[in-house]
């Protein structure tokens, strides 16, 4: 038996990926309003088998996952972080991102909430450590290293990892999901809870 033509594996491949974008648009559709898709429901809006669908991914979790941070739109961090007047200005750059990411949250932070439902606690599971667990992506590390980024050679490494670190616990869903549902604060109080805590954390780590 004779091995594919590149050109057949090519195609193939091609189909694969637009099968897939199908799937995740499909469950992207179906879950726009917050609710929550059966498989049968995504195969049938994507025309597709539940085989197929369980082809490429082991779980509707996991399909779930993609799907929700398929949907998220990017906040322009990259380019609020390029202001030239800001570049060795970490403590400013820290303030930009979590007004950044703010702005976005009325569409992000729904979003949010169904993504650490589905990874805090893995159904079937029971430990969201297991390897096969699925996992949220290191945006929110890459976003607080770039925004930091003037600290990197002020700092020991040691140090500016332990800034990254403790900056994950007051900057994103779940400080706004804490400062919300269990302060009860309003956007523009949240907004100057997170700038503040972020900022003592960077003037700790610049005075220590």
């Amino acid at each position: 038996m004779t091995s594919a033509e590149p050109s057949q594996r090519g195609g193939r491949e091609a189909q694969r990926r637009r099968t897939r974008k199908a799937i995740v648009d499909a469950a992207v559709r179906l879950s726009a309003g917050g609710s929550t898709p059966s498989v049968d429901e995504i195969a049938a809006a994507a025309e597709v088998s539940r085989r197929t669908i369980y082809m490429h991914f082991p779980s509707l979790d996991q399909l779930l996952i993609d799907a929700t941070a398929g949907a998220l739109n990017e906040p322009p961090v990259a380019q609020a972080l390029a202001d030239p007047g800001l570049a060795d200005d970490a403590v400013g750059r820290v303030d930009v991102l979590i007004r950044t990411l703010l702005a976005h949250s009325p569409e992000s932070l729904p979003l949010g909430r169904r993504l650490i439902r589905l990874t805090v606690d893995p159904p079937g599971t029971g430990d969201a450590t297991e390897p096969d667990a699925p996992r949220r992506t290191q945006r929110r590390v890459e976003w607080l290293e770039l925004a930091c980024e003037p600290l990197r050679t002020g700092l020991s490494e040691e140090s500016f990892a332990r800034l990254i670190s403790a900056l994950t616990v007051v900057v994103g869903w779940e400080a706004q999901i804490a400062l919300r549902d269990v302060r009860g604060l309003d956007p523009q109080a949240e907004l100057e809870t997170m700038t503040w805590a972020a900022r003592a954390l960077v003037e700790a780590a610049i005075n220590e």
